[in-house]
């Protein structure tokens, strides 16, 4: 089976102007009041989260282990005149290949939970060997608890239009005996009202426990622990109930 992050050509179909423009606005709320210059995203993708921070006069580099994935995030960088430094890198194995430190060192996408907890520990433990004294880290992260307490089986999004196309995207969630969770990512392509290209992929999950990053993060020397909707900008949600957050820490 093929995987989403082979075909940046459909990972990036729901990426536009607007949404470009809420993460500009998240990471404005989010690093309000912080002393950030540098940041790097190890699980970078195609910039999609990440590239509006430069907009903000933010240096930003960026890691990830898919070969697809940074070369599509260099095209783009490059199509808005940004000078990334992008590494290809196992995200469990910073240490063998980056030595700098940063100001943040962020993971975006939901990324985290690819590998099993016990991993996850050790990626936050990689994470921090690159943050600098008072540095942060920053996760995003869908709601494990929620989806682990709700146990619902599909996921909608709003359609997307690319000239006379219209796309849209289900989720279908299988909860697996080992506490795993396969997202079976179904597109379809709709031209005059008529189904007339699908694609199908599927990717494995390990939900993660909130508490269990925030006790790592605390055991690792992080305080002020800010937790937060994602997108941050969101007002009135409660962090319990929605979809996904984020999580900004300062390092003691």
């Amino acid at each position: 089976m093929t995987s989403i992050y082979d075909r940046t050509d459909i990972y990036d179909l729901f990426n536009n102007t607007k949404s470009d423009e809420d993460m500009k606005r998240h990471w404005q709320v989010l690093l309000k009041d912080k002393n950030i210059k540098r940041i790097l995203d190890v699980s970078i993708g195609t910039g999609n989260l990440s590239l509006p921070i430069v907009q903000m006069g933010i240096e930003l580099d960026g890691s990830d282990i898919s070969k697809n994935m940074l070369e599509r995030c260099k095209d783009k960088s490059k199509e808005k005149g940004y000078n990334l430094r992008l590494t290809q890198c196992d995200f469990r194995k910073l240490d063998e290949t980056i030595i700098d430190k940063y100001d943040c060192v962020a993971s975006t996408g939901n990324s985290l939970a690819h590998v099993n907890n016990s991993e996850l520990l050790k990626v936050l433990e990689q994470m921090d060997s690159l943050v600098e004294k008072e540095g942060y880290i920053y996760l995003d992260t869908r709601n494990w608890d929620k989806i682990l307490r709700d146990r619902n089986r599909f996921y909608l999004y709003n359609p997307v239009f690319k000239e006379d196309e219209r796309i849209n995207l289900v989720q279908v969630w299988d909860y697996n005996l080992n506490n795993s969770i396969t997202f079976n990512l179904l597109y379809t392509f709709e031209k005059d009202n008529k189904i007339v290209q699908r694609e199908y992929f599927e990717e494995l999950y390990y939900p993660i426990s909130r508490d269990i990053i925030i006790e790592k993060l605390k055991n690792l020397g992080y305080e002020s622990i800010e937790i937060s909707p994602f997108p941050a900008f969101l007002e009135g949600v409660d962090i319990h109930s929605c979809d996904w957050y984020c999580i900004i820490a300062k390092k003691s």
